[in-house]
């Protein structure tokens, strides 16, 4: 993550807070983050140095029509600094700033296979037990763990993947 996009970030959430939408720019952050991540094309338009800012922003203001005037303002902010590649990392830094100011954590669950609601619910149950803190869920699906679950709070990690399980057997047999 670039100190630039922190430094924006920053700065629209101080805005947004200001302006009493912080809500609705979080909302917008996410749509754009997840967007983004998700179109190999808008990433490609936005990071490349071929196609004139004009383009770029009447891409952006189409793609992004339904979003809040704050939201609109950062994203001519970046075009008009040149710096509109990097509005991925300033959305995704936006809504990780949201959450500290509001004491949610976020736990990332690796599993084989997504996970129903009612395990996401006893997931937010054992994560708030152990954080105190207010927890959002985001499940990543990774097979290669073939089963159980890697449960990532902050920098703290737990691994109960069947992966990680037959690695310390293969470590314990080449040892002895």
């Amino acid at each position: 993550m670039s100190r630039a996009a922190i430094r924006y970030a920053k700065a629209i959430l101080s805005l947004a807070s200001d302006q009493k939408a912080a809500d609705a720019v979080n909302k917008d952050m996410k749509l754009i983050a997840a967007t983004i991540a998700d179109s190999k094309d808008l990433k490609d338009t936005l990071q490349s140095p071929v196609i004139s800012s004009t383009i770029k922003k009447s891409v952006l203001l189409e793609v992004f029509k339904k979003t809040n005037k704050t939201t609109i303002s950062l994203i001519e902010t970046l075009i008009s600094n040149n710096r509109v590649d990097l509005l991925g990392e300033v959305a995704s830094k936006y809504n990780q700033l949201f959450d500290q100011s509001k004491g949610i954590e976020l736990a990332t669950v690796t599993t084989a296979v997504a996970i129903t609601d009612d395990l996401k619910k006893k997931v937010l149950a054992k994560a708030k037990e152990l954080t105190g803190k207010e927890i959002e869920v985001d499940n990543i699906v990774d097979e290669s763990i073939l089963g159980g679950f890697i449960l990532r709070i902050g920098d703290v990690q737990y691994n109960a993947s069947i992966a990680n399980q037959l690695n310390k057997l293969k470590r314990e047999f080449t040892l002895n």
